[in-house]
């Protein structure tokens, strides 16, 4: 994999900047921690070099001076939200986490649950923290929030919440994901510290839109591709621009809240220590670019794949379609189609050639191998035995794993666990390559390629599955595949 992100610059220069905005409020820095800790899987598809845990290892460089405060929102725990990557509930991740950064030597505090109106199941939630020793407080429904700013800003609002007892400077404020209420439990902290006497201040650490680069930049376009969903959308910062004469990016649900967050800190404050949503930021990710090309390409394969991903979504039956228009929007100003993804066009190639499914992986040194559907493989299973062989330098006529060896595993498949589909996944297939690596140098070899996989692009013809997912994954292959069912 080429690089193009520096990681260790990024460790170094990034927990520096959040210890200077600690110094610049005094007593304690309430940080928002936007995205996620650690699994940042995004980051480091589109800034390669990023390490998926790089802002959880930053954190450990302040850890004696920082506590993780986690945030779950009533609402998700009423409604079983699930995290899309994990297919967890968010209550389960939640506690998930915070096992995590404790296992790494973080202080986690306390769990704060939002939105809370009497829900039961938060009760019970509650209760059930508690018994596990965890503290637990509820901030609450305030009307007209955020624009009913004398209300948000008195007694009976962020007045009302429970007041979270924090002992260290540097207070983290993360949850299993969006909507949780993050931004709020801040704000109410930094209302009741002032009460308190305590000098507080705000800061978020987002790592996109990234700030320092131009607004159409593919690896910003890649982030509005990824939140399509979400209709956020990149802007210029005005309030940034008109303060300062400097352009900057931020993305419009920042922007649109950001007067009402100067009224909030102008309450409590007297003064806003912000001029612009830019100011509100740590994000240093920007400065660790070492090769902007790189950065750009990985970025472009993360737009189409984004595009792959939505098609295959509404294939799925769920009505997205103006999530797909968007994502095809963007394809079009960045003048990319899925042609651009050389595995696709050879995959689809194959597929016509073949008149079955096929699949095309492209190496790290740009060569292309491709695999077709046959009796005993599906596309997948067979593209990663072509692959590694190729990588081992053995001969594409050798079979790795003997016909006798299928078989009985696909008589097993189909008469005794009862399923329809006789050929191995990919899963299946590294399980018998692993097996006869014990005594075939061969399957050693091709074995031994597979971390070579990691970062190479993947594209299928037809929808895979679940499994076949997973599998490419882990060995960090960037999958697509067209929005067709077997």
């Amino acid at each position: 994999m080429k690089y193009g992100f520096d990681n260790d610059k990024y460790l170094k220069i990034q927990s520096e900047h959040i210890k200077e905005r600690i110094g610049q409020f005094g007593d304690k820095l309430y940080l928002e921690f936007g995205g996620k800790l650690f699994d940042d899987h995004h980051a480091s598809r589109v800034l390669p070099g990023f390490q998926p845990d790089s802002k959880l290892r930053m954190l450990m460089q302040l850890k004696d001076d920082a506590e993780i405060v986690m945030v779950i929102s009533a609402e998700d725990i009423a409604k079983n939200k699930v995290r899309g990557d994990l297919g967890i509930t968010y209550d389960k991740d939640a506690l998930r986490l915070r096992n995590e950064f404790i296992n790494r030597g973080l202080y986690v505090s306390s769990v704060v649950i939002t939105h809370f109106n009497g829900q039961a199941s938060a009760i019970a939630y509650r209760e059930r923290l508690e018994r596990m020793g965890i503290s637990v407080y509820y901030h609450y429904l305030i009307d007209g929030y955020p624009t009913n700013v004398d209300l948000i800003d008195s007694d009976e609002g962020f007045g009302k919440n429970d007041y979270v007892k924090t002992t260290r400077p540097l207070v983290v404020i993360t949850a299993p994901g969006p909507g949780s209420g993050k931004m709020a439990v801040c704000l109410s902290q930094l209302y009741n510290e002032n009460k308190r006497g305590v000098k507080a201040g705000y800061a978020k650490f987002e790592t996109f839109p990234i700030w320092s680069i131009p607004l159409k930049h593919p690896v910003n376009v890649a982030y509005e591709a990824a939140t399509a969903d979400l209709n956020d959308v990149n802007m210029i910062d005005p309030f940034h621009l008109e303060a300062y004469g400097k352009t900057t990016v931020n993305y419009n649900r920042d922007i649109e809240i950001f007067p009402v967050l100067n009224a909030i800190f102008e309450g409590i404050y007297g003064e806003s220590p912000y001029k612009s949503p830019t100011d509100m930021g740590v994000n240093m990710a920007g400065f660790c670019i070492c090769d902007d090309e790189v950065c750009c390409e990985a970025s472009k394969q993360e737009i189409i794949r984004r595009y792959y991903t939505a098609l295959c979504t509404m294939a799925d039956g769920k009505n997205n379609e103006s999530e797909v228009n968007k994502i095809a929007l963007l394809m079009r100003q960045m003048k990319l189609t899925t042609a651009y993804r050389q595995p696709t066009v050879a995959a689809k190639e194959r597929k016509e050639n073949s008149g079955t499914p096929a699949a095309a992986i492209q190496l790290a040194d740009g060569t292309l191998i491709t695999s077709e559907t046959s009796d005993l493989l599906g596309p997948s299973a067979a593209l990663i035995l072509n692959a590694t062989k190729h990588l081992a330098g053995i001969d594409h006529s050798v079979k790795l794993i003997p016909q006798d060896m299928i078989e009985p595993i696909q008589r097993m498949k189909t008469s005794f666990l009862h399923g329809s589909n006789p050929r191995l996944h990919t899963d299946e297939v590294l399980i018998a390559l692993a097996v006869l690596s014990q005594h075939d140098e061969n399957c050693k070899k091709a074995l031994d390629t597979l971390p070579l996989l990691d970062g190479c692009q993947v594209h299928a013809t037809v929808m895979l599955s679940e499994v076949d997912r997973k599998i490419f994954k882990k060995l960090g292959c960037g999958l697509t595949f067209d929005p067709v069912k077997k």
